[in-house]
């Protein structure tokens, strides 16, 4: 092998390689089928050095242009932080908003079975004396009783902990069981609207429903309209299995199941203040006002992050799933 006239007819693609390799996060799409053609050419050319006119100089230059290039093909995508930042203002918000009329119509029903559990308690003692004895009713609604006290009977930040673990338990399951025909979310969901009726119902009766809404109200907006957007996207993927629509059922599984595991990562966010809200704010001494307006503002905000931000991601085609290009490619199907 002639090395000059070698590197003579191939100096221009090496020249071309070295170039794309350095601009790699800038790069087009035919530049970057470019690269890879590139690559693979300088790979060969590297080889053919080595085998047939070992030349260290032409050597080394080749390997470092190859390992440059090999990088640029190769390498993760260092866009962690953007990655972040798109799925916090556009993929997460749209994908909330996306699924408004379900978690909107699971947050009515909830609360109106909830409203009604708690009338119901409240206005028969019949059904309160079902519930635990008469000393254990007093004791848990009395002043200064277990109700009350159970927000600061542990240290803050452990009760912090423990309160968004629960939680966190709690939307996980109501998500991720949807794909079981919704069944088990809607029991996880009758559950907790039956929790809240009967603590409501029995501090009505006491007299003290006053004071339920000033404990349960600064946390309890925030964290309900998490386990309810989590439920509703549940119900969503439990319809997605008797109804996939257009899709085939395994692609509208692994679509909305994709959707849905981002939204689980980004209601841990939001629970997570909710749940730092319930270990500092609600046994704080703040006035009762202030707690509550506390709650009122986190979930102003929530909506407004949903409704604003996602409406817009919405609009211009953003469901919440991956984008395409971090995507398997899939065969094309008919019907």
């Amino acid at each position: 092998m002639d090395v000059d006239v070698f590197v003579a007819v191939h100096r221009g693609e090496w020249t071309r390689l070295d170039e794309l390799s350095r601009r790699r996060a800038k790069l087009t799409g035919p530049e970057v089928d470019e690269l890879v053609t590139l690559y693979r050419r300088t790979a060969t050319h590297l080889s053919l050095v080595r085998s047939a006119a070992p030349d260290p100089v032409l050597v080394g230059h080749l390997s470092s242009l190859v390992a440059r290039a090999r990088s640029a093909v190769t390498a993760p995508r260092g866009t962690a932080w953007r990655d972040a930042l798109l799925f916090l203002t556009t993929r997460f918000p749209a994908a909330v908003y996306r699924t408004r009329r379900w978690w909107i119509t699971t947050a009515v029903v909830s609360i109106l079975v909830a409203t009604l559990i708690g009338a119901w308690v409240a206005a028969n003692p019949s059904v309160q004396a079902s519930i635990a004895a008469p000393d254990e009713i007093r004791e848990l609604t009395r002043p200064g009783g277990d109700f009350e006290t159970y927000y600061d009977s542990n240290p803050a930040s452990s009760f912090a902990a423990q309160v968004m673990t629960n939680n966190a338990w709690v939307a996980a399951g109501s998500l991720a069981l949807g794909v079981l025909l919704g069944l088990p979310t809607l029991f996880i969901l009758f559950q907790n609207a039956a929790n809240i009726g009967v603590s409501g119902g029995l501090m009505a009766a006491a007299g003290r429903f006053d004071v339920f809404l000033g404990l349960i109200t600064p946390h309890g907006l925030l964290e309900l309209t998490a386990v309810f957007v989590a439920a509703g996207t549940g119900l969503r993927l439990g319809w997605t299995v008797i109804d996939p629509g257009p899709r085939t059922r395994g692609r509208a599984l692994a679509e909305e199941g994709r959707i849905a595991l981002g939204m689980a990562l980004g209601l841990a966010l939001v629970l997570v203040v909710s749940g730092v809200i319930e270990a500092f704010v609600t046994p704080s001494g703040l006035p009762t006002w202030g707690r509550i307006g506390i709650g009122v503002a986190a979930e102003a905000a929530f909506l407004t992050y949903v409704f604003v931000l996602g409406r817009r991601a919405a609009a211009v085609g953003e469901t919440g799933d991956m984008a395409s290009s971090d995507l398997a490619d899939e065969l094309p199907s008919v019907g």
